[in-house]
């Protein structure tokens, strides 16, 4: 099913609340979303942080007849008339496979391998471990991951037993 996708510039002020307008509106999702890949570091307990210019993106059901929607935030007090605002049409894709695409087998140090099982090994001759990795886990990308993997792959673990201590895949 197809989606339409209203954008609007906002501030770290005004975002929440443009973004309960949306939800007001009909969107079935909002999404924070920083507009100048701008860092923000951890928040104290109890404090949400947005960018100081963030994009409020609302997602619609392709048979919302936007224009009511845009005259009905019009007439909000945070926005007002003539706010700024972009649509879109966005297509619905295979979401669960989707990301499958942009996932390949990754190298550490000289002679070991990630490989998803999607994925044609490239080296037949490296240490190749195969794993499918989840959404949040089981890439080998997490910077520490990736930096014990490279220490490993330098180690001469001929004849020798190892255990994994770690949590998650077992990489």
């Amino acid at each position: 099913m197809p989606w339409i996708q209203l954008r609007l510039n906002a501030t770290s002020e005004n975002a929440e609340a443009i973004g309960d307008e949306l939800v007001e509106s009909g969107a079935v999702s909002v999404t924070f979303q920083d507009s100048h890949d701008t860092p923000i570091f951890e928040p104290l307990p109890g404090e949400t942080r947005l960018w100081g210019d963030t994009d409020v993106i609302g997602l619609y059901d392709a048979e919302t007849d936007m224009s009511i929607i845009v005259a009905m935030l019009e007439n909000t007090a945070v926005l007002g008339k003539g706010f700024v605002h972009k649509i879109e049409q966005l297509e619905d894709k295979d979401w669960e496979r989707e990301w499958m695409d942009n996932f390949h087998p990754m190298r550490f140090g000289e002679r070991l391998w990630i490989c998803p099982s999607w994925r044609e090994v490239p080296d037949p001759n490296a240490v190749n471990v195969m794993l499918d990795p989840g959404l949040a886990f089981g890439t080998g990308t997490h910077p520490t991951t990736s930096l014990c993997l490279q220490w490993l792959d330098g180690l001469d673990l001929a004849g020798k037993t190892v255990i994994d201590f770690g949590c998650g895949s077992g990489i």
